[in-house]
């Protein structure tokens, strides 16, 4: 089992959330014409408005439902003030290509024998499982540079760069600790209780974020340490469905149903975005791996016809591979 985040890691991040508290009590967003509070403040009547959402001056903001079933504009501007985690950062020292245009060099990727000084060797032997963790951040057997081979094809295929991957993952940690900024995060259960789900794209999606008292380290030399597990899912609408039975008729119905749940539900952390965004990595196949066509069919960066263009056929197979 992956250990997220220790009690102490949690306590100082709640330290440091002290510091942004109050900053968005009196702001407004200004859209067509119309003038809606950010967060804190709630909105009954769900604003006309995107999400995400980006402002004249640079600010994100998504649009999320609270516990009590109102509407919530949080501010999730990446690499803001008040981001979780340094989201801007990209090794270009070993991946100059990833850093210039958001994917890989598949010939960088060959010529690859170390990633933040680490050798490759030392990588794959910390990141099978039982290595820093005991589900693994690897298969048993997989190796860091197919991983990440594997994966710029498949967002390459997509029409998609890593950092436009990294980015819902990243709004979803800083929904979270605006909430951690102002106290709305249930200490006794350990566990992200304000919001429901964000709406993004037009997809609701469903977020669960819980503390726990473990703490992750990275199998890189990055300084980068789990804190939290969050479970993201959203429902896959009938016409969806509908497309997928069509394509995948032939499978059997535990099998359709396993495509489906693949498809629809991940399990990450605040490690997983920086991965994305720092190396172009998704975790190997385990429980814990962020696949990107699960990202974008979850957000809504690709429909679901567009995604089974990107692989006819295919999208058993490939989601397959995942725990």
């Amino acid at each position: 089992m992956r250990n997220p985040a220790c009690a102490f890691f949690f306590l100082w991040m709640l330290g440091l959330s002290a510091l942004h508290a109050q900053e968005s009590d009196s702001l407004m967003l200004s859209h067509q014409g119309n003038a809606y509070p950010l967060y804190p403040q709630t909105i009954k009547i769900r604003p006309d408005i995107p999400s995400p959402f980006l402002t004249a001056e640079g600010q994100e903001v998504v649009l999320a439902v609270a516990e009590k079933g109102e509407y919530t504009l949080i501010p999730v501007t990446i690499g803001g003030p008040s981001a979780m985690v340094e989201e801007d950062v990209v090794d270009e020292t070993d991946f100059p290509t990833l850093a210039r245009t958001g994917l890989h060099s598949s010939k960088e990727l060959e010529q690859t024998e170390s990633i933040t000084g680490r050798t490759i060797e030392e990588i794959n032997r910390l990141g099978q499982p039982g290595g820093l963790s005991q589900d693994g951040f690897l298969a048993a057997g997989e190796g860091i540079i197919s991983v990440l081979k594997q994966d710029n094809e498949l967002v390459k295929a997509l029409g998609l760069t890593h950092p436009q991957m990294a980015k819902p993952l990243f709004h979803v940690l800083n929904m979270m600790q605006a909430c951690l900024d102002e106290g709305d995060w249930n200490m006794a259960h350990h566990r992200w209780e304000y919001v429901h789900y964000a709406i993004y794209h037009g997809k609701v999606v469903f977020l669960d974020a819980h503390d726990t008292k473990g703490g992750q380290r990275s199998i890189f030399d990055d300084n980068i340490m789990g804190g939290f597990w969050i479970l993201i899912w959203r429902e896959p609408t009938a016409e969806e469905i509908a497309f997928l039975k069509e394509k995948y008729g032939h499978l059997e119905p535990s099998e359709f149903e396993s495509l489906l749940h693949k498809l629809t539900h991940m399990l990450t952390g605040e490690i997983e975005p920086q991965y994305i965004q720092r190396y172009g990595f998704y975790e190997g196949h385990t429980g814990w791996r962020t696949d990107p066509i699960d990202i974008a069919f979850i957000f809504g960066l690709r429909s679901i016809e567009e995604i089974e263009g990107a692989f006819p056929g295919a999208l058993d197979e490939l989601l397959g591979e995942a725990l």
